[in-house]
């Protein structure tokens, strides 16, 4: 009989495996300490549990991490790790600053133009322990100072697993981190982004690219079923009932995700586009220049062009700012992830 996974059960589903091996009410917050806080890897190793328990523990559950399969190493310090089952992460350091970008899906099912990741198609949902090991198992965790879940999948396509990850992040049985230090993007699953601006108090990035329902479907087929003007608006209602119910002092920001693809999104015309669709909203765009893939019809302007565009955009009253390229060379950059062309090495 295959056992089951501890890890990346929150405190309630640790509750269960408690009363259904026998253990003390107690039991689940044992199992939370062990797993988040000390970290081990064989049920063996829980030494407040009686050895009895235990021995029932190891016949049906194993705890569930898994360290990396292969490591790719940037020229710029970025490195990319693969996980099982197809999974890739990301870690950036920068000075003082250390993100992890992680994975929510194997593959995804947007299909968005400009991205490699989506070519695949879907491979699978990740578990919230599969989210999690990729943190838990990362060598560099000790120092990461941020979390966002930008890498493989459309993290609200997973909600209930996501969920359950942010859950085990930020509790106080779990590994206690600050909501403002996890960001969570998404192209913009709308019914999902309601509950998850409910449920979470994490910052959230949206994949906005452009700010015209008929351009953006182009590259973008998500804006046929969920329209950026409808994401704006459930963005915009959150948090003026955050703000009355927080008095104005809401921790959680918002932040635009915009691709700059030469010729095709980055005119005057896409300045007023973008003023318009976010005028009054607290926000930040942060403008990537495009990583080419192969066979794409799309080219990244010039770096002068992308500042000018930036430029224009800060002009209007909007708040931009140009994300530096990591791991290009490693094919570890935005929109680059895929298991289809691995550079990595075992």
């Amino acid at each position: 009989m295959e056992r089951k996974k501890l890890f990346g059960k929150t405190l309630s589903g640790l509750a269960e495996v408690a009363s259904e091996m026998g253990l003390p009410r107690f039991g689940a917050g044992q199992l939370a300490s062990w797993l988040y806080h000390k970290n081990v890897r064989q049920t063996g190793s829980m030494t407040d549990i009686s050895v009895a328990a235990r021995t029932r523990l190891a016949e049906h559950f194993d705890v569930g991490l898994s360290t990396p399969l292969a490591e790719s190493v940037s020229a710029d310090g970025t490195r990319k790790y693969l996980f099982s089952p197809g999974v890739e992460s990301v870690f950036i350091p920068d000075g003082d600053r250390a993100t992890l970008c992680l994975s929510s899906q194997a593959g995804c099912r947007m299909g968005c133009a400009f991205c490699a990741t989506g070519r695949g198609g879907l491979t699978q949902d990740l578990s919230a322990g599969e989210i999690l090991n990729q943190f838990a198992s990362l060598p560099q965790r000790d120092c990461l100072t941020n979390i966002v879940y930008m890498g493989m999948g459309e993290p609200l396509d997973n909600l209930d697993a996501v969920l359950s990850s942010l859950e085990i992040l930020t509790s106080s049985w779990g590994y206690a981190w600050s909501p403002t230090r996890i960001t969570v993007s998404t192209a913009g699953v709308a019914p999902a982004l309601e509950r998850f601006l409910a449920e979470s108090r994490v910052h959230l990035a949206v994949s906005l690219h452009n700010p015209f329902p008929d351009e953006r479907a182009m590259i973008m087929p998500i804006e046929r079923a969920y329209p950026i003007e409808h994401i704006v608006q459930i963005i915009r209602g959150h948090f003026m009932r955050d703000h009355s119910h927080h008095g104005g002092s809401s921790q959680r920001r918002v932040s635009f995700e915009y691709i700059v693809l030469e010729g095709l999104n980055d005119s005057p015309r896409h300045v007023i586009g973008l003023a318009k669709l976010l005028n009054g909203l607290s926000c930040r765009i942060n403008l990537i220049r495009f990583h080419r893939i192969p066979d794409s019809p799309f080219f990244s302007p010039s770096l002068a062009r992308v500042e000018q565009f930036r430029d224009a955009l800060n002009a209007k009253g909007l708040r931009a700012t140009i994300r530096a390229s990591r791991g290009e060379d490693i094919e570890a950059a935005c929109g680059l992830l895929s298991t289809n062309s691995l550079s990595l090495h075992l």
